[in-house]
C-alpha cells in the first residue's frame, strides 16, 4: 500500500491512538491513476517516481492555500463517518499520512518523516463526516496543526 497507517501499525503501539476498536473502511481509489502492473491497482504497484499515496484520490474541494486532503478510505456516509485514513499534500507537493478520528486532542506522530513523506500523524476532526462539505470544514479546522507539524519537520531537516 502507499504507506503504513494506524490500521496496519502494530497493535501494541497504536492502542493509545484510537479510543475505540478499529473499524474497517472501504478504500477510496483513484481509478485514473497509472499502475506499474496490469494486474494490480495503482496503490499497490506505484510507478517509478510516483509520490507516496499514489492511487488514492485528492479531494479538490479541500484545496486551501495550496494544501489539499487526499482520501485513502471512504469518508462520505449517510450514517456519518467518524474515522479514516488519509494524507495531506503541502504546497510544495510533499505528503504526510493521516489517521483521523472524531474527537479532541493534539496530533500524535505515528511514523517519523522519511524520504517519501514528512511523517504519519493521528489527528482529530471536530465532527462526524457525512458529506464532502463536512470533510472540507474538518480539514480546514485541523490545517493549522498540520502546517505547524510541516514547518517543524522542514526546519528540523534544514
Amino acid at each position: 500500500m502507499g504507506g503504513l497507517t494506524a490500521r496496519t501499525y502494530p497493535v501494541q503501539h497504536r492502542a493509545h491512538l484510537m479510543s475505540e476498536p478499529l473499524k474497517s473502511r472501504p478504500l477510496k481509489l483513484d481509478d485514473s491513476a497509472a499502475s506499474a502492473s496490469s494486474e494490480l491497482p495503482a496503490f499497490l504497484a506505484r510507478p517509478k517516481g510516483a509520490p507516496v499515496y499514489h492511487g488514492f484520490p485528492i479531494v479538490p474541494e479541500t484545496m486551501t492555500d495550496g494544501w489539499c486532503f487526499g482520501a485513502i478510505t471512504e469518508f462520505a456516509s449517510a450514517d456519518g463517518c467518524d474515522s479514516g485514513d488519509a494524507f495531506v499534500i503541502a504546497p510544495d507537493g510533499s505528503r504526510a499520512g493521516l489517521v483521523w478520528e472524531v474527537g479532541e486532542g493534539e496530533p500524535v506522530e505515528i511514523l517519523k518523516p522519511d524520504d517519501s513523506r514528512w511523517g504519519v500523524y493521528a489527528i482529530h476532526f471536530p465532527r462526524v463526516i457525512h458529506t464532502t462539505d463536512d470533510l472540507v470544514a474538518c480539514f480546514r479546522a485541523v490545517l493549522p496543526q498540520l502546517q505547524k507539524i510541516y514547518e517543524r519537520v522542514r526546519n528540523h531537516a534544514a
